[in-house]
């Protein structure tokens, strides 16, 4: 949520940028609503005051036996006014919340200005795409083959965009998570949480992504129907949730949070696309980060993330881009974005696996996240950053198709053996 005073001080300004992302609102809408707003909390002030005046007189005339019968009539239909005011002042900061609500990040002025991914910035190339001597198949065409990919069984229990995943392919994706945990927490300085996987409709709309995802997300309901519980479609939104209502001291900034869970999207916006494999699932996993800052801190803080992710294909020995999103493809709350593809041979091009980005205040604002400056003075929000460390499956895929053999086995990268007891090839399953 942004922030009203900046936008009352510098409406041209935060207009132009939020014409860069393409917002159906404009800030001349929130204007409108927030002068109404405080035109109806003056007319309420002051019949407040005017009520507090007459009805001291009406006391000392009440003490002296007299009966001010003109002013306890007035006061009569200036209690049902302020009552009815009351009510109409309600309605308004929630018509102001609620417009301000649509308005997504502005963006940082480093990100490029662009309508769609074709306007996005290639960064950065890590690594060469490996020379196959045969042509190299598809993660869902190896892992048919092997046995160790099962869509037909998933579709059997549950319906399409689910996978069931065998033997030592379930290990790998075991190990995977795990080995982004261990360098994460030991290397990165990232704490691990266990966070829940069902949250309520405040946590979701604080993270901002109710706004993002709300035509993916799973719901289930409660014994209050009124009080729906979402799935996650990401650990970002529990764990920038972590600090809501709170005020954390300077000096134990940032907080680096890393979680693994699963995520839960319905994919309603994908048809047609990626209809095969597990490029899309409406179930899987995640290692994500979140980290919470000032906002001097924070953009360096999101230059560390990257590297966190990067650092994770590199020991998988995977070649990757980093890509900086333009204001057409960023997230609604991100103010600067970064995307990591990795390099998939068997679609011959690269694909996201990593997306971090800068929410600054955006999150912390609508969370009431804030900390308190070690030299004292008022309490200010916080900065939140989060970033895929890495998605689980998606580097699967990429294991599986970067690491194939012309005999159909896949070798384990070096990284995971001992994660995988020693073993060094996946092969076909018995």
């Amino acid at each position: 949520m942004l922030d009203l005073r900046a936008i009352r001080e510098q409406p041209d300004a935060i207009d132009r940028a939020l014409q860069t992302r393409d917002a159906a609102l404009s800030v001349r809408a929130v204007l409108e609503a927030d002068q109404r707003r405080r035109q109806l909390v003056t007319e309420t002030e002051e019949l407040k005051a005017e009520r507090n005046r007459v009805s001291e007189a009406i006391g000392q005339a009440k003490r002296r036996g007299g009966t001010p019968e003109a002013e306890m009539a007035r006061m009569r239909e200036v209690g049902e006014r302020i009552k009815a005011l009351d009510a109409e002042v309600r309605g308004a900061d929630a018509a102001l919340e609620g417009l301000l609500a649509e308005l997504p990040n502005p963006p940082h002025s480093s990100v490029p200005v662009g309508r769609s991914a074709e306007d996005n910035a290639e960064i950065r190339r890590w690594g060469e795409p490996r020379r196959f001597s045969f042509e190299p198949k598809q993660h869902f065409d190896l892992g048919e083959t092997l046995g160790l990919l099962d869509f037909e069984r998933a579709v059997k229990i549950a319906q399409s965009r689910f996978v069931v995943l065998w033997g030592p392919l379930a290990r790998l994706s075991r190990a995977l998570a795990q080995f982004m945990l261990d360098l994460h927490t030991t290397e990165h300085d990232f704490t691990e949480v266990w966070v829940p996987h069902l949250v309520n409709a405040t946590t979701v709309s604080g993270a901002g992504v109710l706004r993002k995802f709300e035509d993916q997300l799973f719901r289930t309901q409660v014994d209050d129907a009124a009080r729906p519980l979402y799935l996650i479609p990401t650990a970002e939104v529990s764990l920038t949730a972590l600090h809501g209502g709170e005020i954390l001291p300077e000096a134990d900034l940032p907080r680096r949070y890393c979680a693994y869970t699963p995520c839960y999207r319905r994919e309603a916006g994908a048809a047609g696309q990626d209809t095969r494999g597990m490029i899309r699932q409406h179930q899987f996993d995640k290692v994500e980060m979140v980290k919470v800052t000032t906002p001097g801190q924070s953009y360096d803080e999101l230059e560390s993330m990257v590297r966190s992710a990067e650092a994770v294909l590199q020991a998988l020995e995977l070649p990757y881009r980093v890509m900086l999103l333009s204001t057409g493809d960023m997230g609604f709350q991100s103010a600067k974005t970064y995307d990591l593809e990795v390099w998939l041979p068997g679609q011959g091009r690269y694909r996201e696996i990593s997306s971090c980005s800068n929410c600054e205040a955006f999150q912390a604002r609508r969370l009431d996240i804030k900390y308190r400056p070690a030299g004292g003075g008022r309490a200010e929000h916080c900065h939140t950053l989060n970033g895929s460390g890495l998605a689980v499956g998606r580097t699967l895929i990429a294991v599986l198709e970067n690491y194939q053999e012309e005999d159909g086995s896949v070798t384990i990268p070096k990284a995971l053996r001992t994660y995988m007891g020693g073993a060094e090839r996946l092969g076909a399953r018995r």
